[in-house]
């Protein structure tokens, strides 16, 4: 177990992302489960093992036992390693979305979600990344959008319009697959 988190290490340098790390991590860890023994009790005791270098030197600094929950240590890594200027920087990048010329809607999506997902910290409610989603669409694919909801795709429910995305997001994807066979 603590070799298959040490291939998963995190050493604090710029270009590392401790989202993915920590999901990787939970992932290895769910992998054991011990009687009686709660899943954050195996969090604590094997985190260390994932970091490197200054990460590991910054947990260190902690006084032992200083962190006794799991979400304390979360919320402590995030905080030192996900700066606010990633964030800002992720946030800026997501509500500036928008649909490249040779994009299909499907592509689109998977790139706006790819977006969210490097930034989990942008606070953006569903309803918000709707219609950022849609508002970055090109012209033709709104129009797409418009005519399948029967009217405007913005009058529709968040999760009608959502259901809508999904469903020609996934007929779109299934013709460009069908032509690079």
């Amino acid at each position: 177990m603590i070799h298959l988190i040490q291939g998963n290490l995190f050493q604090g340098l710029p270009n590392e992302d401790p989202y993915a790390h920590l999901a990787t991590f939970i992932e290895i860890c769910n992998i054991v489960k011990i009687a009686g023994v709660p899943d954050e009790t195996i969090r604590l005791s094997l985190f260390s093992f994932s970091l490197a270098g200054e990460a590991k030197r910054w947990l260190h600094s902690f006084k032992c036992n200083s962190l006794k929950t799991w979400e304390e240590v979360v919320e402590k890594f995030l905080k030192k390693y996900f700066l606010e200027s990633k964030t800002a920087k992720g946030k800026k990048t997501i509500s500036s979305f928008h649909q490249f010329p040779d994009e299909s809607l499907s592509e689109a999506l998977e790139r706006f979600r790819d977006l969210l997902r490097r930034t989990p910290t942008h606070g953006f409610s569903e309803p918000i990344q709707l219609n950022m989603f849609i508002d970055g669409l090109r012209p033709q694919t709104k129009q797409l959008l418009d005519a399948s909801s029967g009217g405007k795709i913005k009058l529709k429910t968040p999760e009608e319009a959502t259901e809508l995305i999904e469903n020609k997001s996934a007929s779109d994807y299934a013709i460009l697959r069908d032509r690079t066979h």
